[in-house]
């Protein structure tokens, strides 16, 4: 069996400026890449035409190509990552395994029993830091504790970028390094078709968009407008690692504070997540786990469907259900409404973003509802309401994404209101109130 090194492909799913493969190719002559396709994540997957699968797939086949252009190749295996590791082993002797770090609880709970399994076989396993710019504890108060509120974050996260040397990883250089298929004693598992793990094609498509630098300096003007071509459409790159972040925010720093802002909001939402993890199963802030919300599935069905008969709700939810997306701005509306004004719990509304979105990112998608719902890491309390006819009015004033999205909006067809706004923005503020309330008498007994 040759000695090698393996690289294991997570959620950084490209050749260049790829931190942890350029450790690997820089320090070994013989390494392997491999990705593994996890019945523990692909299981939870309802729809088969999962458009994230399907853009892995496509990223997958891309990284293959490349590497066949220099006589190597991707192996790429299906089963639990136990399983996998162990077939791996068994076949090659492996000197070193590299990845990048990954923060969710499972990928955590995942590479602790991986390193263990290696360790016992006195592998090394050496992850590095790559779909954050700023990780963990790098970003803190002067005392040492995170923090949990955004712009204070912010401040320290440009101050910190200023202070310390801003490097990107030229590993596309060192493609050279892997292991050529040919010097293999047992062949690479070829990319299996996406029937073979159980799922179908989708419209989705791998190639990046297009986004020039006047999208980028006009972002924070056009940023909030769903009917504009605004925003960069860059956030399931981002998710799956199919760009770097690195590249982004030194395209940000001579256009955008404000694009460059968004990138922040990445960094802090994964800091939190990796500090309080409760945050990941319940309320930031614990109190606000005494909300009584209502249990009305019938509301929450016509949420999803876009049938509330308030149109920006409904044009938000038509245009995540038809392609996965949903404008940033129409998010927070739509949220706000879920929580706010039906009085449905906002794990019902994360869990269905969860399932829906291309972009799903545990810790952003966690955060923003966290925000929407008053419970998270926000300086505003719980009484800031959307008023979805007043967000319309400055957002869409002239009705072009509605119309887009809602065909039939202001004919007889388009259903009435299912509630009164300022009835249930009051209903929600005793609610909470009483919530609250309840959680401080508990405290002082």
């Amino acid at each position: 069996m040759q000695d090698l090194a393996l690289f294991w492909f997570r959620r950084d799913l490209r050749l260049h400026d790829n931190a942890g493969l350029f450790h690997a190719l820089q320090q070994h002559e013989a390494v392997l890449p491999i990705f593994i396709f996890d019945p523990n994540i692909l299981s939870k997957l309802r729809n088969k035409q999962d458009r994230r699968v399907d853009f892995i797939h496509q990223a997958l086949a891309a990284i293959d190509d490349k590497m066949k252009q220099v006589g190597s190749g991707l192996s790429v295996m299906v089963g639990t990552p136990e399983e996998v590791w162990n077939n791996v082993l068994s076949k090659y002797n492996v000197r070193a395994v590299y990845a990048n770090h990954d923060y969710e609880p499972y990928a955590r709970a995942r590479d602790e029993k991986i390193k263990a399994l290696l360790a016992s076989k006195n592998i090394s396993f050496t992850t590095f830091k790559d779909q954050c710019v700023f990780e963990k504890s790098e970003v803190v108060k002067d005392d040492g504790l995170p923090y949990t509120v955004f712009t204070p974050y912010s401040r320290k996260w440009k101050k910190t970028l200023l202070s310390k040397d801003y490097q990107s990883f030229a590993s596309e250089t060192l493609l050279h390094k892997f292991m050529k298929t040919s010097d293999l004693a047992s062949p690479l598992n070829p990319l299996p078709s996406l029937a073979t793990i159980g799922f179908e094609k989708t419209t989705v498509r791998l190639q990046l968009p297009d986004v020039s630098d006047g999208l980028i300096r006009d972002y924070a003007e056009k940023r909030d407008l769903p009917a504009l071509h605004g925003t960069s459409r860059l956030s399931m790159h981002l998710r799956f690692g199919t760009i770097s972040v690195r590249a982004l925010v030194a395209r940000a720093l001579p256009l955008s504070e404000t694009w460059l802002n968004e990138l922040i909001w990445r960094d802090f939402y994964m800091m939190i997540l990796w500090h309080f993890p409760h945050a990941a199963t319940g309320a930031f802030k614990k109190e606000y786990n005494q909300v009584e919300w209502l249990p009305d599935e019938v509301g929450f069905k016509r949420w999803c469907e876009g049938t509330t008969g308030f149109p920006i709700v409904d044009a938000g939810m038509r245009e995540l259900n038809a392609t996965g997306f949903m404008h940033n701005r129409v998010r927070m509306i739509v949220s706000s409404f879920l929580v706010k004004d039906l009085l449905v719990n906002w794990q019902w509304g994360e869990a269905y973003f969860a399932e829906q979105l291309n972009d799903f990112d545990l810790s952003a998608n966690n955060g923003g509802w966290q925000w929407a719902a008053g419970t998270g890491c926000d300086a505003a309390p719980y009484f800031r309401i959307f008023n979805p006819y007043e967000q319309q009015k400055k957002f869409d004033p002239k009705f072009d994404y509605i119309r887009h999205w809602v065909p039939e909006y202001n004919t007889p067809k388009y259903p009435a209101p299912m509630v009164d706004h300022a009835v249930a923005r009051n209903r929600t503020l005793a609610v909470y109130k009483d919530a609250l309330s309840g959680a401080r008498q508990q405290k002082l007994f």
